[in-house]
């Protein structure tokens, strides 16, 4: 008797485009992938019929368009007036991890999926140029800083999500970290060397330092093909 009074409340609430693709992006982001996310689904999640979601959106193609357009879409950059290239490529950098961590289904419609609609362009791309060429920072090396930033912020991500000892910083993080430098210093030396003496730094790759490294690193190169002058 309980699940008919749970849709009941729902079906009580107004039904809008916003809503559904709240409750499509909440199922993908739980299970990080979209094969979970069917038409049924959604519907059964909203309280609905699946002919009402069809009154929305013709099909799965058209929702997974809209999750696009909602997270790409509403993107915020940190507010630094005045920003040059290291403190804006490091700004975009971060703002693209967590954009990336918040919405693990966003990852793979990147992988997935060409997003051509003008929300997302210009929520994630034309408003993220425009951020790198007011920071000096050449239209074509532009370009280039986007590509790189964006690609290093889906894989980090995802190498990330299944080892949650890298993106937690309080004690369980640390009892995760330690279970796995444990695991990587017990492998058998003579066929892990390497390995084994390093099982600490193994273990970490996972890290927001790691992340951090990377990024530094790539602003570095970058720095160095900036007209004279830049910084």
């Amino acid at each position: 008797m309980a699940r008919p009074q749970k849709q009941s409340r729902r079906r009580d609430e107004p039904l809008t485009a916003e809503r559904i693709i709240a409750a499509a992006l909440r199922i993908a982001d739980g299970e990080g992938d979209l094969d979970g996310l069917t038409v049924r689904r959604l519907a059964a999640d909203l309280g609905i019929g699946t002919m009402t979601l069809y009154g929305y959106f013709r099909g799965k193609d058209e929702i997974l368009d809209a999750m696009a357009d909602h997270v790409l879409g509403r993107m915020r950059l940190p507010e630094e007036p005045d920003a040059g290239p290291a403190e804006t490529l490091r700004a975009v950098g971060h703002a693209f991890l967590e954009m990336m961590r918040d919405h693990p289904s966003v990852a793979r419609l990147f992988g997935t999926r060409i997003t051509d609609s003008p929300a997302a362009l210009k929520g994630a791309m034309e408003a993220v140029l425009q951020r790198f060429v007011d920071a000096g920072i050449p239209g074509p090396l532009a370009v280039r800083c986007y590509g790189f930033l964006i690609t290093y912020a889906i894989g980090f991500a995802s190498y990330q999500r299944p080892r949650p000892w890298g993106r937690m910083t309080d004690i369980e993080g640390s009892e995760h970290h330690r279970q796995r430098t444990h695991y990587y210093a017990g492998l058998p030396r003579d066929e892990f060397p390497v390995m084994v003496e390093y099982a600490d730094k193994v273990a970490a790759l996972s890290s927001n330092e790691e992340f951090s490294a990377g990024l530094e690193a790539y602003i570095d190169s970058t720095l160095r093909l900036l007209p004279r002058g830049g910084s």
